[in-house]
């Protein structure tokens, strides 16, 4: 073998053994959040609504958080993307985007359009007066518009494309059209099955108008187990001799949408270029925190924090009721919403299990 080509071989075999010890590149790091859905997420975008029955922006709502007044925010303190973007190193709280003192650089590290009551039928948002997503997607090009004058087309499509969109959405539909209304519509039109995968279309649909918009990373949740929520106990011992357990059929719809849910992000990652999409579990984890709430630090899991714990949220939660003396012993904060413990739980599965997924 002749000087020079020895002296190429081993340089490309030097090449080669280093290329396996030094770390591939990695993909960029999270540059914004952007939430969009139902209350679980709404950071204080109900506020704007005049006629939404959905309403937190009064005490005790909100009593956990750092200056101890309500923001919207249907929780005790901060909702898991609080905690996100506070993990992520973006900002300590991840705000509404129609507070009015959203400026156009808070746009730039992301912000939540999702509001109280949402859902993905129309007939859902007919009760709740909340906003739509397809107004939450409205939402979002007039923030593509502000963002592009601040920084530019280019850095714009960058912090779009290097976001994480978290999605949570589906459980008011379910709960209005089908399980605490005696009669509906929807119960006429379709079967559970039926109706979920009306649902799901509709979610498919949703994400790929994002993907259009340059999102690439979802986090997608499912539904938790509805059954368990402080409500549907009362509602549900109504026909159980008062006994306050799990509607199960509830749950098992919830597990069966799931499934189908997981198979739609299975479709979707294929048919997206460049996406990536992640499946949220919070069922089992919410019912595990259910289940097991010593595990968590939990004394009380049938009830809510606020007043009896059993129907009160939103207006029914209000400034005169009792609440308990430490939220953080409760899952749920009202009879409908996980309390701050509950969701800092829940942020930090989405860090272990979904982010590296996102990110890697």
């Amino acid at each position: 073998m002749e000087l020079k080509t020895r002296v190429l071989f081993v340089l490309f075999s030097s090449a080669s053994f280093l290329s396996l010890l030094l770390p591939t590149t990695a993909s960029p790091p999270v540059s914004a959040v952007f939430a969009l859905g139902d209350s679980t997420l709404d950071s204080g975008n109900n506020n704007r609504l005049p006629f939404t029955l959905f309403k937190s922006d009064h005490r005790p709502y909100g009593r956990d958080l750092p200056n101890h007044v309500p923001t919207e925010r249907f929780s005790n303190g901060k909702l898991s993307t609080d905690f996100m973007v506070s993990k992520l190193g973006l900002k300590d709280l991840l705000p509404a985007y129609r507070d009015r003192r959203l400026t156009d650089r808070d746009l730039l590290t992301g912000v939540s359009f999702a509001s109280g009551g949402s859902g993905l039928d129309d007939l859902t948002l007919a009760v709740s007066k909340a906003t739509s997503l397809s107004r939450q997607l409205e939402d979002f090009d007039e923030a593509l518009r502000r963002m592009r004058r601040t920084v530019g087309e280019k850095n714009c499509s960058e912090i779009v494309n290097n976001a994480v969109f978290v999605i949570s959405v589906g459980t008011n539909d379910m709960v209005f059209n089908l399980y605490d209304v005696p009669v509906t519509r929807r119960k006429i039109e379709f079967s559970p099955s039926g109706y979920q995968d009306f649902l799901l279309k509709r979610l498919g649909s949703f994400i790929q108008n994002l993907h259009k918009r340059g999102a690439r990373r979802f986090q997608v949740a499912g539904l938790p187990p509805i059954g368990c929520l402080p409500m549907q106990l009362t509602i549900g011992s109504i026909f159980n001799g008062l006994r306050r357990v799990c509607v199960e059929q509830q749950n098992k719809d919830s597990q069966a949408y799931n499934t189908n849910l997981q198979g739609l992000i299975q479709r979707l990652q294929a048919s997206l270029p460049g996406s990536r999409l992640a499946y949220f579990d919070t069922y089992n984890p919410i019912l595990d925190m259910f289940n097991n709430p010593s595990k968590y630090g939990f004394v009380q899991t049938h009830a809510g924090c606020c007043g009896t714990g059993m129907v009160e949220l939103g207006p029914m939660c209000g400034k005169l009721s009792l609440t308990c003396p430490d939220p953080s012993k409760f899952l749920f904060w009202d009879a409908m919403h996980p309390s701050q413990a509950a969701y800092k739980v829940l942020a930090d599965i989405s860090e272990k299990t979904v982010l590296p997924h996102l990110t890697a």
